[in-house]
């Protein structure tokens, strides 16, 4: 197939983009490069089914709505992440996975595109009421990006339903593995610690560290998109989890430290907004897509630290540091 992965340069999308080549499909990535990195797609350098061009999906379409042309599958999962810099810049999560979104669907639409995959966020059911959480839980966006998932969700199902483009969102949940994300944005729970454990500083660890989190291994967020595109579903909603949920102090403990007992971990307050747990009812997919998650939390882990050193020059946290990042945070959500 000839396909389009947007945000194929991320962390997610450079996974998916081994995945395509590795079957044989055409790839052509549009990433802005604002957090993806060239580096991630350097393991197929001078292969002549991947074509890399940069674009600003927000902006006027005209620049790059022909790429779309005779393209069978979109994999649509360019957009900003993160909490912090989402409240400070509401506008531009808005431009990026609203107006990026809006753009992309226009142009799969008027290219009669065969399938689009939206990769959406679990982010969007904010603190739910029942663990699991199935796709059926009421919607509480605590932030702006995720009410801006959200609404690039919503806009994707409307397409469908209007234009009759075949479609499918994916609701990822807390997706974990090689190459994750090393931004300046103080965030994701893996590429912090993996930066303090190679620095041998101590683990920053949210309140009492007894906190949940449905880890997914990244291989099998891909494997999950390629069943969703080769299906005949249209117009649904899926989460995509592990099913299981796993605390933060478990998560220490599978990293390890060189430091001594004591010393590995620093506590640092509570963040308001943010679930006690977060837990996937994969229920649906299990039965509707036949997919189900095959790498375990401890494996994945393990996988993980093989290619440690990818987050050598990742930003090292400190607490005086996160309680500066987080300033914002606790101003606008702390009420």
């Amino acid at each position: 197939m000839k396909t389009i992965v947007t945000g194929g340069a991320g962390f997610i999308g450079s996974h998916l983009v081994d995945r395509l080549l590795a079957d044989n499909h055409q790839v052509l990535v549009l990433d802005n490069f604002s957090t993806g990195r060239l580096d991630n797609l350097k393991q197929h350098k001078g292969n002549k089914r991947l074509v890399i061009k940069k674009v600003d999906l927000g902006t006027n379409s005209s620049n790059w709505i022909h790429w779309f042309r005779k393209i069978d599958w979109v994999f649509h999962l360019a957009a900003l992440a993160d909490i912090v810099p989402s409240i400070v810049k509401p506008l531009d999560y808005h431009h990026s996975n609203v107006d990026g979104t809006v753009n992309v669907l226009e142009a799969s639409k008027k290219a009669g595109i065969k399938r689009f995959i939206y990769a959406a966020s679990s982010s969007c059911y904010g603190i739910p009421n029942v663990y699991p959480t199935s796709e059926r839980a009421e919607i509480r966006p605590q932030y702006p990006y995720a009410l801006t998932k959200y609404l690039g969700e919503q806009y994707v199902l409307h397409w469908g339903q209007i234009y009759k483009l075949p479609v499918i969102s994916l609701r990822f949940f807390n997706v974990y593995g090689p190459r994750s994300r090393t931004s300046g944005t103080y965030g994701a729970v893996f590429g912090t610690f993996l930066a303090q454990k190679l620095a041998r500083k101590p683990y920053t660890v949210v309140g009492n560290g007894k906190q949940t989190r449905d880890f997914t291994y990244v291989t099998d967020i891909v494997e999950a998109m390629i069943k969703a595109v080769k299906s005949i579903i249209t117009n649904e909603i899926f989460n995509v989890g592990s099913g299981r949920t796993y605390s933060i102090n478990e998560l220490v403990k599978l990293l390890g430290s060189s430091l001594p007992a004591g010393r590995q971990v620093i506590h640092i307050p509570k963040r308001p907004g943010e679930p006690y747990c977060t837990q996937a009812d994969i229920t649906k997919i299990k039965k509707v897509l036949g997919w189900k998650p095959k790498i375990k939390f401890e494996d994945g882990v393990a996988k993980v630290l093989e290619d440690i050193d990818y987050w050598r020059d990742a930003p090292i946290w400190t607490p005086k540091k996160i309680k500066v990042a987080t300033r914002e945070w606790f101003k606008y959500l702390g009420k």
